[in-house]
């Protein structure tokens, strides 16, 4: 007579689901090329293009080329993961999947999983070419440089999650992009120092994620060793996305109204 087998732990059963909807949506964009082409080389063509346009002007290239390492997948991420989830609810797959026991919470963590090891992919890829072919010169650790590009990534991995709930249409999520990341872009300090700016203008920086993420890419650029502000920052912009998937999790809605 065999042994029933124990039921398995809440633990293992939510990690079940999570590791079931990433495989659903992997196998997903196996079959979408142009999305993984939109993911995986567009930062790297941005990257490019922009290292001829500063090509007269290597330090240049240099101080903006590391921040955008970050930014550039953050943009496409975002983009990407905002119109794959709409699409989702559009079409009645998410209505499906809710009717099942699968928590949102289970589902958004799916997703996350799913798109961050994109995510990771696109990371290695964008760090690896800027520093190896490029000639992006840093004086920090390269590992450091793809950490932030990485937390990047999930943070618009994050934030596409969170605006697909409010998005009826994938115009509607498009158009999302000048709300949400616009502004972050303009006070992040790339186009001008943060300190500089109108006291109500920095201040609102300091609340926005991108700027801690173009701070840690200066450290990483000007420091040897990880310093105490890198660990900060790269910390904010962490808390950040898992604060957004949370928030995306809580606003999932089964349909697009």
């Amino acid at each position: 007579m065999t042994t029933p087998a124990a039921p398995a732990t809440p633990f293992a059963a939510h990690a079940a689901r999570t590791t079931a909807t990433a495989a659903r949506v992997l196998r997903q964009l196996r079959h979408d090329p142009r999305s993984i082409a939109l993911m995986l080389l567009v930062p790297v063509l941005m990257l490019t293009l922009l290292r001829f346009v500063f090509d007269g002007s290597p330090r240049t290239f240099d101080g903006i080329g590391a921040s955008l390492l970050g930014i550039f997948p953050l943009i496409t991420m975002f983009l990407v993961t905002s119109i794959a989830t709409l699409r989702e609810r559009t079409s009645g797959t998410l209505e499906r999947l809710l009717a099942m026991p699968l928590a949102k919470g289970d589902l958004i963590a799916g997703y996350a999983l799913a798109f961050g090891a994109v995510a990771v992919l696109q990371s290695v890829l964008a760090t690896g070419l800027a520093l190896s072919l490029l000639g992006l010169d840093v004086v920090g650790s390269p590992w450091l440089l793809l950490l932030v590009a990485l937390l990047d990534a999930l943070l618009g991995t994050a934030l596409g999650l969170f605006v697909s709930a409010f998005a009826a249409s994938e115009f509607q999520a498009v158009q999302f992009m000048p709300a949400v990341i616009f502004p972050q872009l303009l006070l992040c300090g790339l186009f001008a120092p943060r300190d500089t700016m109108q006291p109500v203008l920095e201040r609102l920086s300091d609340a926005l994620p991108m700027s801690y993420a173009v701070d840690g890419m200066a450290q990483v650029l000007t420091h040897t060793d990880m310093t105490a502000a890198f660990v900060r920052d790269a910390a904010v912009v962490a808390a950040c996305a898992l604060l957004v998937l949370a928030l995306g999790a809580a606003t999932l809605r089964r349909r697009t109204p």
